[in-house]
């Protein structure tokens, strides 16, 4: 009799710590940026990693080549928001802001594009995959382990061809662009690495010539976990115009979004 309701109890809290792992804590959570990712970018994806001995960004690419269509970057696209929706939040842009962000390139229609920060090559997939035949995206990841999975995720997409992923950090990358990849200046930047890095990326840019009159820049993730030193920038300085995309942080409801900046020259 005691071993029976031992097994209860232990069924029953079992039962309940899953209950709130899977559904109460992260309900709770998703109104609130912090929150979201002390939750999800620390404490899930240690319990996760310890428990399958592998990576989230190994798990992503798993669920894009089970479920994406070889060569179909919307595909992928498709099978890594259901994954980061469903079964583990990832930092990407997300399919919310990711919107925002295709209709911006679509606008634009940019030739040549920088992006900074690949991770696991989500929005690098996006991009890519609405960019002009001759066009090209050089991408930068600091991570050796993000840009080993962010390749075979664009190779997955089949957009390859178009995308020149290079390691390294971008203080160190910027400065040699354009003598490694023959580029006078970029049509479009995307920054979403680290957000400490914004401003004097920013600056690093426009001192090393990469931005011309036009050039368009999106920053991810102005709001949470925020940029506020970017921001007051990039809307306080005459070289630029400035516009803020309300949003959401991805896969959650507490805001965030995207600025994009038109650089005056």
């Amino acid at each position: 009799m005691m071993s029976l309701t031992l097994l209860y109890s232990f069924t029953g809290g079992a039962a309940l710590l899953y209950a709130l792992y899977r559904w109460v804590i992260p309900a709770v959570v998703q109104y609130h940026g912090g929150l979201a990712l002390m939750w999800h970018d620390v404490i899930v994806e240690r319990i996760m990693n310890t428990l399958t001995q592998s990576t989230r960004p190994q798990r992503l690419l798993s669920a894009v080549q089970k479920n994406a269509t070889r060569g179909n970057p919307r595909s992928v696209v498709r099978a890594i928001d259901e994954f980061c929706r469903h079964k583990e939040w990832a930092m990407n842009v997300g399919d919310e802001k990711g919107c925002i962000l295709d209709s911006i390139v679509s606008e634009v229609n940019p030739v040549t594009v920088l992006e900074l920060g690949t991770y696991c090559g989500y929005s690098t997939v996006r991009i890519a995959s609405l960019l002009p035949p001759n066009a090209k995206l050089i991408t930068l990841e600091f991570n050796p382990d993000f840009a080993a999975i962010a390749r075979q995720v664009i190779a997955w997409a089949g957009l390859q061809d178009k995308v020149q992923l290079v390691e390294g950090s971008s203080g160190d990358w910027i400065p040699k662009i354009q003598e490694q990849f023959g580029i006078n200046t970029f049509d479009l930047v995307f920054l979403d690495h680290w957000k400490d890095r914004y401003l004097p990326d920013t600056k690093l840019m426009e001192k090393c010539g990469l931005l011309r009159k036009g050039s368009v820049l999106v920053a991810d993730n102005v709001i949470c976990p925020g940029t506020p030193d970017y921001l007051e920038y990039v809307r306080s300085s005459p070289c630029y115009k400035s516009q803020y995309f309300i949003s959401h942080l991805e896969y959650t409801k507490a805001e965030d979004g995207l600025e994009k900046s038109v650089f005056l020259g």
